[in-house]
C-alpha cells in the first residue's frame, strides 16, 4: 500500500499542481518581459488571440458530441488542452494585474475555474479508469471467472459512470466564463477609444 499513494501523488497530483504552477510563472514571466521591454499595448492584443486558441479547442467538444466527425478524439483532446492552456495563458497576460475592469476580472476567475476543473476532471477520470482496469486484469489473472468478475467490478464501474459525470459540473463553469467573456468583448467593443 505505501507503494502506491507516492506513485498515485507523482502520477496525478503533482501534474495537476505543475500545470497550474508552470501557468502562473509563465504568466507573471510574460507580463514582466512587456513591462520591462515597455510593450504592455502587446498584451491588450494577446486576449484576442487567446480567446481564438480557446475557441479553436472546442473543435474537441464538437467531435466528442458528434456534431463533427472527422478527427481523432484523443489527438482532439490532447489538442484541446494544450490550446485551452496556451489560450488561457494569453488571456492572463491580456488581464495582466490591472483591475480597471470588474467584468474581465470575472471572466479571468471564471476562466481559472474551468481550467480548474478540467485539470481535475482530466486527472481524476483516467485516474479511476486505470484503476478499474488493473482491479480487472488483476482478477483475470487469478482465474476469476467471467460472471464473478462482472460482478465485483460492478460497483467500480458505478464509481466510474459518477467520475464521468465531472463534466456537470465543468460545463457549466465554461459557460459562466463564455458569457462573461462575451460580455467583456461588447464592453470593450462598446467603450474601445475607437479615436
Amino acid at each position: 500500500m505505501s507503494h502506491t499513494k507516492p506513485r498515485l501523488f507523482t502520477r496525478e497530483v503533482i501534474p495537476f499542481l505543475l500545470s497550474f504552477a508552470a501557468l502562473a510563472l509563465v504568466t507573471l514571466l510574460l507580463d514582466g518581459l512587456l513591462h520591462f521591454f515597455n510593450l504592455v499595448w502587446i498584451g491588450r492584443y494577446l486576449g484576442i488571440v487567446g480567446v481564438l486558441l480557446i475557441v479553436a479547442s472546442f473543435r474537441y467538444s464538437l467531435r466528442k458530441r458528434k456534431i463533427i466527425r472527422t478527427g481523432n478524439p484523443i489527438a482532439l483532446l490532447r489538442r484541446h488542452e494544450y490550446m485551452a492552456w496556451l489560450g488561457s495563458l494569453l488571456i492572463l497576460v491580456h488581464a495582466g494585474i490591472h483591475f480597471n475592469s470588474i467584468l474581465a476580472w470575472l471572466a479571468v476567475c471564471a476562466m481559472l475555474l474551468n481550467i480548474g476543473s478540467g485539470l481535475a476532471g482530466k486527472f481524476l477520470l483516467e485516474r479511476a479508469r486505470k484503476r478499474m482496469l488493473e482491479a480487472r486484469q488483476a482478477m483475470l489473472r487469478q482465474g476469476v471467472p467471467e460472471e464473478e468478475l462482472e460482478e465485483r467490478v460492478y460497483l467500480d464501474t458505478l464509481t466510474f459512470d459518477v467520475v464521468k459525470q465531472w463534466r456537470a459540473v465543468h460545463f457549466p463553469i465554461t459557460l459562466a466564463f463564455t458569457v462573461l467573456a462575451l460580455a467583456h468583448l461588447v464592453a470593450v467593443f462598446l467603450f474601445w477609444g475607437w479615436k
